[in-house]
């Protein structure tokens, strides 16, 4: 099976006669990406410039949440000791320091918990909860996890612990029967933003509980008070790749806000070793930046270096736990690049065009195989599904493409699988390692079933055709309003035909990478095109290309730079 170089470009329709009218009050240079983004009515893309949520954001519409803070606030008023029980991803670390101080500043007595990925695996588990029981827990919160969990809440239930499920996972079949399960995805639940992250959610409780005890108390600020809670919403929320539109949006774009006052110590202390300005960070510095380093500890070791991290005012506590979470990441980066290797050989091993990867080994870092599973996905566009080999399960990340819901397809699996839970695209699950054979031929048969005949290559999207003499600073700066961009709302791109291919030379470790200089007789502007250093050799002279926009910032002079995404021969079909 040969690399994916194939792409197909979906270039979006020039602005309509009517949508030009609606949208003659913006920007020129936005109007395009407005329409080619669905915001076609004037009313529509203010509301998308500001960030602002075109539906009602009560967190009282959520099922379960007037029960689960009553039970809340019952706790904070009689002293009981309330635990929130998180994920060690970073939209479970994020979710459980959010909780944790918002309950200490309406006086609760509460700690984390916060289980180890090795020892424990992802989510409840009986043993944990009877720990926490035994420990004089009276309240258990679960965030990030816990909506795949009946057993777990029938445990909980018998030992006489309350839980609170809250969770943005799918749920299964059945809702666990917890004193309240708080998921917008769950049957009858009529919150109109169904994307939150799981520190999405945590946050909505927190709403509804700043709500509830200042109305009783009249002691807590609560607009600031929530305000400070949404740096950890934004990292989070980027983090988990939630869709960056609807609510979404507007929680981030606030969360950014709060981020770039550097009021949390140690943010201030991981952007530094990041090397990023808390100042200008984005979502694009959380993604790349903060987001991973966060996640390292959680991979490598326990999350709780960096749960302290998040929660310590100490800034030498600070500057120590973000210098290992630095470490880690580099580790992180190394182990990930070995199993990636070894991956991609046990994958193509049996079957040299399968239409689903598996590559499991005892060999394989745990905390590491789903970061593998997301580069062989994207390396080949298929399904992957990449596991660490116990003394008897098997544990597997899934990584999955547009066109198959890795999610579905498990639970079409239900039947072999110890455990199992995650999104469209992305999932994990443990089973008995004799069951394994019998899931690879199911999920194949699936893949057969659902990816047959289908022109499996990934699809770019671009907002505008443009010409070299369209981009400009101002532009650029105009781009801006889009912010913040990821997941769900790209940055923009843009599409430059038959450009000619001045100078071109590779650079980076093993020359991996790009440099051109492309030029359409007037202009020439600089590119980087990441990944693309095999192709050089092969590029003809004339290319169409596209591309994001980007300051490049040497030695005091800021430069206009292309950011290519991909290139092909000029005048090639899209």
């Amino acid at each position: 099976m040969s690399e994916q170089h194939s792409k197909r470009w979906l270039v979006s329709d020039p602005l309509s006669a009517a949508a030009s009218q609606q949208l003659n009050g913006f920007p020129l240079a936005l109007q395009g990406i407005l329409f080619s983004r669905g915001y076609a009515s004037h009313e529509d893309a203010r509301r998308f410039l500001a960030a602002e949520v075109a539906f009602d954001t009560s967190p009282w519409q959520m099922k379960d949440m007037r029960r689960a803070v009553e039970r809340i606030a019952r706790a904070v008023q009689r002293g009981e000791k309330i635990v929130i029980y998180g994920d060690y991803d970073v939209d479970g670390v994020t979710a459980t320091v959010l909780l944790v101080e918002a309950l200490r500043a309406l006086g609760g007595s509460v700690s984390e918990y916060i289980p180890n990925r090795f020892d424990e695996g992802y989510g409840l588990n009986n043993e944990a909860l009877s720990l926490l029981k035994a420990g004089g827990a009276a309240l258990v919160i679960s965030v990030d996890c816990g909506i795949r969990s009946p057993a777990e809440a029938e445990h909980a239930r018998a030992i006489a612990l309350d839980l609170i499920i809250s969770d943005h996972h799918e749920p299964a079949g059945e809702i666990p029967n917890a004193y309240a399960v708080l998921n917008p995805k769950q049957p009858g639940d009529d919150y109109p933003e169904k994307y939150l992250a799981g520190v999405g959610i945590a946050y909505k409780i927190a709403e509804a509980l700043y709500e509830t005890l200042q109305s009783d108390s009249g002691k807590i600020g609560e607009p600031e008070n929530l305000k400070n809670l949404l740096d950890l919403v934004a990292l989070g929320t980027v983090a988990d790749l939630a869709p960056l539109n609807g609510e979404n949006r507007a929680l981030v774009r606030g969360g950014l806000r709060q981020l770039r006052q550097g009021a949390r110590q140690g943010l201030v202390s991981l952007a530094a070793v990041a090397k990023i300005s808390l100042t200008k960070v984005t979502a694009m510095d959380i993604g790349f930046g903060l987001g991973p380093r966060i996640n390292a500890a959680g991979r490598l070791d326990t999350a709780l270096d960096s749960y302290r991290l998040l929660i310590s005012r100490d800034i030498g506590e600070t500057g120590l736990l973000a210098q290992k979470l630095d470490g880690q990441n580099r580790e992180r980066q190394t182990l990930t690049r070995e199993i990636q290797t070894r991956a991609e050989t046990l994958a193509l091993a049996e079957d040299s065009s399968p239409l689903i990867l598996f590559a499991v080994d005892p060999q394989f870092n745990p905390g590491v195989v789903g970061l593998a599973a997301a580069r062989l996905a994207e390396r080949y566009y298929r399904p992957a599904i990449v596991g660490h080999v116990d003394g008897e399960t098997t544990r597997c990340s899934c990584r999955s493409i547009a066109e198959f819901h890795i999610t579905k397809a498990l639970d079409e699996c239900a039947d072999l699988l110890l455990r199992h839970g995650g999104h469209a695209a992305a999932a994990g699950f443990t089973l008995a390692n004799e069951n394994f054979p019998a899931l690879k031929e199911r999920l194949r048969q699936i893949a057969a079933r659902e990816l047959t005949g289908l022109d499996l290559r990934p699809t770019l999207r671009a907002d505008a055709e443009v010409t070299f003499s369209d981009l400009t600073f101002d532009l650029l700066k105009k781009l801006d309003y889009l912010e913040p961009t990821g997941y769900g709302n790209p940055g923009a791109v843009f599409v430059a035909r038959s450009a000619r291919i001045v100078s071109k030379r590779t650079v980076g470790a093993d020359a991996k990478h790009l440099k051109l200089t492309l030029g359409d007789g007037r202009i020439t502007f600089d590119a980087i095109a990441f990944r693309f250093g095999e192709a050089a050799a092969r590029l003809p002279e004339r290319v169409d290309v596209m591309f994001t926009l980007e300051n490049n910032e040497y030695n005091g002079q800021n430069r206009l730079q292309l950011n290519v995404k991909d290139l092909k021969p000029a005048g090639t079909p899209d």
